[in-house]
Formats: structure tokens, C-alpha cells, sequence
């Protein structure tokens, strides 16, 4: 029986790449598996993809009409994953985020450890399981591990993390520092984008205290380019939240040369936000330095403020 393997909603390089390295394993394994995508690529990700001359999986917005079971990669919750997750049974889940809004009617294969990214615990995987990695595929993996630890910068990275990338790149013969410091410039590109695409580029939404939140990440290596454009930023987030019923919208905008993200926030309450993070915000906007992980410095946060 076929089984489509995907990330979350508005992927990023480890939403993409995880599910094709879970795909390519479980297929090795016996399975029927095909990778697919929950939105197109961003910019950092096209880099990837053309860096090594790897096929863009296809875009789905539904699921239940092609096959009756599914396997997620990078995710659990359900408001980040396809929409008609109900409608088809999860068979297999590999992640690192938290455990939230999510459950099953059948028993599970699930993997989930606190490391830096999904690619270190399918490189693991495939360890266990002494399956070769192709070379084309440890260059995507060690990309995403690089993407989601900014290089080794964020506090989510693990030791686990860096022996991946290091034993990696010796599969792709790659120079990870080189690589993975262009691959990161790439995907601060963001002059071409609208306001719509900046705030949707990398966004999840999160259930607290009742409330609905969406916190979308933005990297750059320069903060006043972005809020050049605040204005347009405002009303893009103001209409949106409007049309999907966010409560509380935060965007974060992160320096990826010098870890430091600086933080608009529209919507209410604002003063769970204030709590969260020890500070005052000033014309909706606060400076986070050394702040550069949603999942880590940002969620746990938010929630126990909440």
C-alpha cells in the first residue's frame, strides 16, 4: 500500500529533505513510499535542491483521495500538517518539536528526540538499519541540519547534530562550512519576496491558552531592510490574522550573522508576550538578542507565560 511522506505546512529545508531521506529509507526497507511537499520550497531550499541537482517534490494540499495512510516527518500537530490528516491513518512519525494536538486511533511507529533537526535522527535511521546513503542525499540531509542549527549557532544543537554534518559531508564531499554559509546567505534573499510570502514563508500556528498563535521566522543579515517595510508588514499580518483567525501574530526576524532577532507583534494579548520574554515592547517591537530558535527560545515561552 502506497504512503505519501511529508513535512509541515510552508516547508523549510528539513521539511523537504526529511521526507525525502524517510522516503528513500523506507522504501529501501520495503515500503511503498513517495515524498511530497505541504507548499513549495523557499529560497534557502530551491538553493539546496539546485545545489545538488535534486528534483522538487510535487505540492499537495490534500491526501485522503490518493491513499489511505501517511507518514510525517518534522511534525506532529495537526493545524501544521495537510488538512485532511483525519482522513487517512499515520503509520510512521519522526520529529523533534514538541507533542501537541495529536493522536491516533491505531498503534504508531513514532521517533521523536530533543536534537537539532529530523535529518540527524533519519541519519541515525539509516545507521540502525545499515542502509547506505547516497551521496546526493547526504549533501540534502547535512543541509538541513545546517538550516535548522544555523550552522551550530542555535541552542537546539546537539552533539548528535554535528556528528551528522561532519560524517555527511564526507559522504558528499562537501566542505560544510563553506557550503553551509552560502546556503544560509541564499535564503536571506528576500528583496523579491511580497510581505505576504516573507510572513508566511516559515510560519506555524500554535494553540495557548486557548488562543490561536502564529509565529513565523524571517533570517537576514540585515534587520533594517526587513522593517524598511514594517508598514506593509503590519497590514499583511493584520489581514491575514483577520481572514484565518490568528489572535496573536509574531514575527520574528532574525540576524543569522549575529544571532540577535528582533520581534513584531500584532494582535493581543500582548502582555503574555512582555511576560514571556522579560521585556517592553515599544511600538509592538522588542530586541531578542541571542534569540534565534522558535522551538526552544520562543514555544516554551510563550506557553508558560500563557
Amino acid at each position: 500500500m502506497k504512503e505519501l511522506v511529508f513535512g509541515h505546512k510552508n516547508p523549510d529545508t528539513d521539511a523537504i529533505v526529511a521526507a525525502k531521506a524517510f522516503a528513500y529509507l523506507e522504501n529501501q526497507l520495503g515500503a511503498d513510499a513517495e515524498a511530497v511537499a505541504l507548499g513549495t520550497p523557499n529560497e534557502e531550499t530551491k538553493f539546496v535542491l539546485e545545489h545538488f541537482s535534486e528534483e522538487t517534490p510535487r505540492v499537495v494540499t490534500e491526501v485522503s483521495k490518493e491513499v489511505e495512510a501517511v507518514m510525517l516527518v518534522d511534525h506532529n500537530e495537526a493545524q501544521q500538517s495537510v488538512d485532511d490528516i483525519k482522513d487517512v491513518t499515520v503509520t510512521h512519525v519522526v520529529d523533534h518539536h514538541r507533542i501537541a494536538n495529536f493522536e491516533t486511533s491505531a498503534p504508531l511507529y513514532y521517533y521523536a528526540e530533543p536534537v537539532g533537526c529530523t535529518s540527524t535522527i533519519i541519519f541515525k535511521l539509516f545507521k540502525q538499519n545499515s542502509i547506505k546513503i547516497p551521496a546526493k542525499l547526504a549533501g540534502l540531509m547535512l543541509s538541513a541540519i545546517i538550516s535548522d542549527t544555523l550552522l551550530f549557532k542555535s541552542p537546539t544543537t546537539t552533539p548528535a547534530d554535528e556528528v551528522a554534518v561532519k560524517e555527511l559531508a564526507k559522504i558528499a564531499a562537501v566542505d560544510y562550512e563553506t557550503y553551509g554559509l552560502e546556503m544560509l546567505k541564499a535564503g536571506t534573499n528576500l528583496g523579491s519576496k511580497s510581505e505576504k510570502e516573507l510572513i508566511d514563508a516559515d510560519a506555524k500556528s500554535f494553540e495557548m491558552g486557548g488562543k490561536t498563535v502564529r509565529i513565523d521566522q524571517v533570517n537576514t543579515v540585515d534587520l533594517d531592510e526587513v522593517f524598511a517595510r514594517e508598514v506593509a508588514l503590519r497590514n499583511a499580518i493584520e489581514e491575514e490574522s483577520a481572514t484565518e483567525g490568528y489572535d496573536l501574530f509574531l514575527l520574528m526576524v532574525t540576524n543569522i550573522l549575529d544571532s540577535n532577532t528582533r520581534l513584531l507583534v500584532v494582535g493581543e494579548p500582548k502582555n503574555v508576550v512582555e511576560a514571556a520574554f522579560s521585556v517592553k515592547l515599544i511600538d509592538d517591537k522588542a530586541e531578542l538578542p541571542g534569540v534565534v530558535s522558535r522551538k526552544k527560545q520562543v514555544v516554551p515561552q510563550l506557553e508558560k507565560a500563557f
